[in-house]
């Protein structure tokens, strides 16, 4: 009998197999839940590919959390596989990198910076409500980020994203506490998925973790934080709401 026995959870934003998403995935099928995968546009294909690597392939919708018609459907799109969720992964992020990231802070234009904020945080309320006609008390809500604490180099737009992100995780605790959802973040250290790779001079927060984080990390190994986003989707957090778990080697709580 695994920790989410019984449970139907949504990963949202599942493209390759090195995403933290993918693994979440697989490792929450293997404890025992009925895993539904999303993805939008041409990332499908990609998307419906990779999935074939799960036993069983879990069922895969299109949601785009930009899209209005997208978000307004979902619960019944939902509801063509489960009558219900326990939990909802949100594993979505975007910020142009050739405007938004990698040392442009200072002259990227609003538009770039909006969407950025759209996608990799707003979006996180967006699908709260999307799925709330489903959400249960005992649900969870678990959605990633990357410690916004502080500035990083080249990280830029993306690190302002994490910062709102981080915010309205805090407020989904608040409002929807009363009905028993919890809401809670894994702030993971750098992994080499596709989004990772797509922003100009990462290597650099390889080489801070390799040096200062105290357990060791490995930045091709997804399942340290895949595991933690399966800890929050469990009963064992029934009291957890609101927090930002790191999942980084520790290097969040050392100097430099």
């Amino acid at each position: 009998m695994g920790i989410l026995d019984g449970k139907n959870i949504l990963v949202a934003g599942v493209t390759m197999h090195t995403s933290i998403g993918y693994k979440v995935a697989e490792l929450a099928q293997q404890e025992g839940a009925t895993v539904i995968v999303s993805n939008f546009g041409r990332a499908m294909s990609l998307t419906g590919r990779v999935i074939k690597r799960l036993d069983p392939v879990p069922a895969l919708i299109e949601l785009d959390v930009t899209d209005d018609e997208h978000l307004a459907g979902l619960a019944d799109t939902l509801r063509e596989h489960v009558d219900h969720l326990d939990g909802v992964v949100h594993s979505i992020a975007f910020a142009n990198p050739e405007t938004a990231l990698g040392g442009r802070f200072l002259q990227t234009s609003w538009p770039d910076v909006g969407q950025a904020v759209h996608v990799s945080a707003y979006s996180l309320v967006a699908l709260a409500m999307a799925c709330r006609p489903l959400l249960g008390r005992g649900s969870s809500i678990v959605g990633m980020t990357f410690d916004a604490t502080v500035s990083w180099p080249f990280y830029d737009w993306m690190g302002v994203a994490k910062a709102a992100l981080e915010s309205a995780n805090r407020y989904l605790a608040r409002y929807l506490g009363p009905d028993g959802v919890r809401s809670n973040l894994i702030s993971a250290g750098p992994i080499d998925t596709l989004a990772k790779k797509a922003i100009p001079g990462t290597e650099e927060f390889n080489r801070v973790w390799g040096e200062r984080a105290p357990l060791g990390w490995s930045t091709t190994d997804s399942v340290p934080a895949a595991k933690g986003v399966l800890s929050l989707l469990s009963d064992y957090f029934p009291a957890t709401t609101g927090e930002i778990i790191h999942v980084d080697g520790g290097l969040h709580a050392t100097g430099s």
